[in-house]
């Protein structure tokens, strides 16, 4: 609803709006299903490949690391690329290594096929997303980022429950036959809300090493490049690690764990009022709410209670997805110039924290449990807190990403 408001008083038909933030949503959450479904389904992994926590959460979440990587190449050769043309490839491609996940039986393999699968999933959410800063009406991407969190809101919830529940009727290599259908239907979802290809050449922009430079130069750049690196570390450790613990402690049935993932549903409803709160209250305010909340959250997980624990997730999720909605749209405030390569910095940064996320509380699950996993996180979360009180308020005359250029949207 803010996003259509938002582009109402600057003149834009309401329907062009929502279709924007309808292909925004779809994309990713058709992409990141197949990111966050595999992190349900880590006890099954744990027991089918007989591997430690640490060794199958690095592996499950090998995927963060292809997202960083693609990232920052698809900023590097995106003057070459046709957009719609690789908005639907990278979901066929896509649907490759998540297929193959079903049929493997060796870790390395396993690894391997995660990282191509980080690839195709940032890779098609990037064109996406700079096609429409290409061919939409000028409007604020605010916008466009919260229907990008929104569509990852629900993958987190029905990747994770779609996940448990295929594993639990079909088995693990029926779970990811499923992904592998769902790309399909992304492609053919982008096939018709977007297109087979460009009607002209991708506009050219500035040289990315020099946009890269001169953000890193920014220290309120780097502060929330770091923060967004903090986010997906607590994110990842919190709901890939809290499987043992429902599972192994509380007594959850392993097939009954795509239900806990209900715990997500109170961020779809909050996520979207982040860029809005930003603008009423400034960013340095929101980010440490946010992350009060997240750590009020956590420390209730620590409560020997299924309901408690429940609770407490539902917190750390509703908080962590209400700061990476205002980081987003912080750096894109912030950026001075090349928007899009400011943002390739801070998701490439975010998923780096996915990935060490995965490893080092996989480490701590293995050492101590959960409570080392939690310990760990809130370490993680106060130095957020603190990295926040130094962040600048950007303005309000700097719209976040802005969707500029061309007089219409492709029907």
């Amino acid at each position: 609803m803010w996003y259509v408001m938002q582009g109402a008083l600057r003149g834009e038909r309401p329907r062009d709006i929502a279709r924007r933030g309808t292909i925004v949503a779809t994309i990713s959450f058709l992409t990141l299903i197949d990111l966050f479904g595999s992190q349900a389904l880590l006890p099954q992994l744990v027991t089918a490949y007989e591997v430690d926590a640490a060794t199958m959460g690095l592996a499950v979440n090998a995927s963060t690391f292809g997202m960083a990587v693609s990232g920052l190449l698809v900023g590097w050769f995106a003057d070459r690329i046709d957009r719609k043309r690789w908005i639907w490839r990278c979901l066929v491609l896509l649907s490759i290594p998540t297929f193959l996940l079903g049929v493997v039986d060796s870790i390395p393999v396993f690894m391997a096929l995660r990282v191509m699968q980080g690839v195709f999933m940032a890779a098609a959410f990037t064109f996406t997303l700079t096609y429409l800063s290409e061919q939409c009406d000028v409007t604020a991407a605010g916008g466009a980022m919260a229907a990008y969190i929104t569509g990852n809101v629900a993958s987190n919830l029905f990747g994770r429950l779609m996940a448990v529940s295929a594993a639990d009727v079909f088995g693990l290599s029926g779970s990811f036959f499923a992904f592998a259908a769902l790309n399909i239907l992304g492609a053919l979802l982008a096939l018709t809300l977007i297109g087979l290809k460009d009607e002209a050449p991708p506009a050219r922009s500035g040289a990315p090493l020099v946009a890269w430079r001169r953000h890193l130069a920014d220290p309120a750049l780097r502060t929330a490049f770091l923060i967004g690196f903090t986010i997906l570390f607590v994110f990842v450790g919190v709901f890939t690690y809290v499987n043992l613990h429902l599972v192994d402690v509380l007594g959850v049935p392993a097939s009954a764990l795509g239900l806990v993932y209900f715990v997500f549903a109170p961020a779809i409803l909050t996520t979207p009022f982040a860029g809005k709160a930003v603008s009423r209250f400034g960013p340095r305010r929101v980010f440490l709410a946010s992350g009060v909340v997240a750590l009020s959250g956590l420390a209730v997980t620590l409560w020997p209670s299924l309901s408690l624990v429940l609770i407490g997730l539902a917190v750390v999720g509703a908080g962590t997805f209400f700061m990476q909605a205002a980081a987003t749209g912080y750096v894109s405030r912030t950026a001075k110039g090349d928007r899009a390569a400011a943002n390739g910095l801070y998701l490439t940064s975010y998923y780096l924290g996915g990935l060490v996320g995965a490893f080092a509380l996989g480490v701590a699950q293995s050492q101590g449990g959960w409570p080392f996993v939690a310990g760990i996180v809130a370490i993680g979360l106060v130095g957020a807190l603190l990295m926040a009180g130094g962040l600048r308020n950007p303005g309000p005359e700097v719209l976040p990403l802005r969707l500029s250029s061309a007089s219409q949207d492709a029907e």
